[in-house]
């Protein structure tokens, strides 16, 4: 049964080929095993090339997100997100390295958790420790959404009007905000 409940925001990608084939086959088959666990696609994004992140660790990812509505919480949403992974052949064995795919939840509306003070301790973490950390906790949103294009602009596509609840701009504005270099690396398959 398709359940539309607490509307959620989620990125994929991937820059390797997995056991169906090259990323954007793979991240269609983890949009239909979503739809087929009871989450609503409500909007997809175009898919779009990126360059590897960070530069050098590997091929460029095929990146996209997605508007869904699921009738569960966060936490079972990211596992959820998790469970397609797996089933996919993710493998978790380096932080930020090269993978056959990435489910990351982005948003839940305009929820922010845990609280507002932890979510600003990992928004405004060093980069040299971002590559370390990470936390044993859900944050929402995402702590890093606004600085990175290969977020911001397949989320665009499909939300353009979202606000985030700390930084009180849209996903549009945010986009705006990036250096035009980083937004012009983001091209559209």
């Amino acid at each position: 049964m398709v359940t539309s409940g607490q509307e959620y925001l989620i990125a994929l990608g991937g820059n390797l080929r997995s056991e169906l084939g090259v990323p954007q086959q793979t991240l269609r088959a983890a949009l239909a095993r979503l739809e087929q666990i009871g989450v609503q696609l409500k909007a997809v994004s175009a898919f779009y090339r990126t360059p590897c992140f960070p530069p050098g660790a590997g091929p460029d990812y095929v990146n996209a997100a997605a508007k869904i509505g699921y009738d569960g919480d966060p936490k079972e949403v990211l596992d959820l997100l998790h469970t397609v992974e797996a089933g996919l052949g993710r493998e978790r064995v380096e932080r930020w390295g090269r993978r056959t795919l990435d489910l990351d939840l982005i948003a839940a509306g305009s929820r922010v958790l845990p609280d507002e003070a932890t979510h600003e301790r990992w928004r405004n973490l060093p980069p040299e420790r971002q590559v370390e950390a990470t936390p044993d906790e859900l944050i929402l949103p995402h702590p890093r959404l606004q600085d990175r294009a290969f977020v911001l602009v397949p989320l665009a596509d499909v939300a353009p009007d979202w606000v985030h609840p700390v930084l009180g701009l849209t996903v549009a504005e945010m986009v705006a905000g990036l250096p035009d270099e980083d937004v012009s690396d983001v091209v559209a398959l």
